[in-house]
């Protein structure tokens, strides 16, 4: 048998390579290498093509259930889910340090263990005795959830295998997993791709749904290996800003549901509460009309929650450079919309300063928020308010056209049910019955002309 060959493996991006050197040439990350043993090499002449076993194949017209899903008891968690944890699921939530997923998941293992189910908590970060703590903080200390603070993957199963496996494993976090194994300390690559097979081979055969909890790194992203979502059913994020009241639970990948729902949560005294109506959380005053703002109905997944768009433009002296600074949306997206605006529509930004805020630390990504955007931008320019029973809504291409969106119909409903009376719309978009009035744009030229009065 030839000798193991030494690789040195990337903690921040997981790539391989065989020699050490001060940043990673794939992530550019810098002292991250970490030594690690490599694979046996064998001769060339060993190949896999006979000695297995031979596999069963089956067609695609085969019948087949649909998997059991079971309820959270905590709405807003069932919807990011797709309805709730399938068993046999494997689920990897993440956010910041601080934002809520232990106390979101500590909630809803003692509502699933209240009902009957058998639930187990195992803590890698905590004490027992901590985790006992903050349930009693949340009032949930009577409720029959099995808490153990353990790091061993060999542990954990073998602690598991002695009984009838739960209906729901919570783990966190998967970084502090270790296997016996694998060489290497907990948190680093191979000891989180391998504690987490582990895992997620349990929850396959056992019928259990398996939770993981997945630190964060500085920029946003699950620390690890990226090979950790692929292996897993679903990846959550736990969005949201300590300063802010509301956090937002984001389906990333969901092979059960999909991918663009999102639960909304409040922070309170007695743990995360449900938000069932979203706009209220980023939705001002609206009683009187106020420049540069305007309200605009995102899409998030089948939701439609309806943010405040704001904007401020400041006059220079001449020969200043002007300031751009954006919170919520896309710097680039509103490099663009200003430039349509003075080249199509003849208004001049450039001796302008320009801020643009989503309010409630929302984040945007629609690119039917391009309307919205150059109407509190014109708002701002012209000191003169849309009014505050109006949406806005509609893509701008660079030729000044306003384009139709998705999903219009799912706005306006929403938008009329909150109480505003008039859409400004692009061409071709219909109430279709609802109480809303909808007035209709083909470019955005037209638009201005209306809101300066000019038509």
């Amino acid at each position: 048998m030839a000798k193991a060959k030494r690789k040195y493996v990337c903690q921040a991006c997981g790539s391989v390579a065989w020699r050490w050197q001060g940043q990673c040439a794939d992530c550019g990350e810098w002292n991250t290498l970490v030594e690690e043993a490599g694979e046996t090499v064998f001769s060339a002449k060993h190949n896999l093509q006979g000695g297995g076993r031979a596999i069963m194949f089956e067609g695609l017209d085969s019948e087949t259930a649909l998997p059991a899903r079971e309820s959270t008891g905590i709405a807003e968690f069932d919807r990011a889910l797709g309805g709730g944890l399938v068993a046999g699921s494997a689920t990897l939530i993440g956010g910041d340090p601080g934002i809520g997923k232990s106390t979101l998941l500590l909630q809803a293992a003692a509502r699933m263990a209240s009902r009957g189910l058998s639930v187990a908590y195992i803590s890698g970060e905590e004490a027992a005795g901590q985790v006992r703590l903050r349930a009693q903080r949340l009032g949930l200390g009577t409720a029959p959830v099995q808490l153990a603070s353990a790091t061993s993957v060999r542990d954990i199963l073998t602690t598991l295998g002695t009984a009838k496996p739960p209906s729901l494993l919570i783990i966190d976090s998967i970084q502090t997993m270790h296997s016996d194994l694998i060489e290497g300390a907990p948190g680093t690559v191979s000891q989180v791709r391998a504690s987490a097979q582990e895992l997620i081979r349990f929850a396959k055969e056992q019928g259990t749904a398996v939770v993981l909890v997945g630190h964060v790194t500085k920029d946003g992203s699950i620390a690890g290996p990226r090979v950790l979502e692929h292996m897993v059913d679903t990846v959550l994020a736990f969005e949201g800003e300590r300063s802010h009241q509301y956090r937002i639970l984001r389906a990333i990948k969901n092979r059960f549901g999909g991918t663009d729902e999102i639960g909304v949560f409040s922070m309170a005294e007695q743990g995360l509460d449900e938000v069932s109506n979203p706009s209220s959380l980023f939705l001002s005053d609206r009683s009187e009309s106020v420049t540069g703002a305007t309200v605009f109905p995102a899409l998030e997944g089948t939701r439609p929650v309806l943010v405040e768009v704001q904007a401020l433009t400041v006059r220079l002296a001449s020969g200043a450079t002007p300031r751009r600074a954006v919170v919520g949306w896309d710097s680039g997206r509103l490099a663009m919309i200003l430039a349509v605006l003075e080249s199509r529509c003849g208004l001049s930004f450039s001796s302008c300063e320009v801020y643009l805020n989503i309010a409630g630390g929302y984040r945007l990504s629609d690119p039917a928020a391009d309307l919205a955007v150059a109407a509190a931008l014109i708002s701002a320019l012209s000191e003169r308010p849309v009014p505050s029973d109006a949406i806005l809504f509609g893509e701008v291409a660079l030729s000044g056209e306003i384009r139709p969106v998705a999903h219009s119909a799912l706005r306006l409903r929403e938008a009329a049910k909150l109480g505003f009376s008039r859409a400004l719309v692009p061409k071709g978009t219909k109430a279709d019955g609802e109480k809303i009035g909808c007035k209709n744009y083909q470019t955005l030229a037209e638009f201005v002309d209306h809101m300066l009065g000019r038509d």
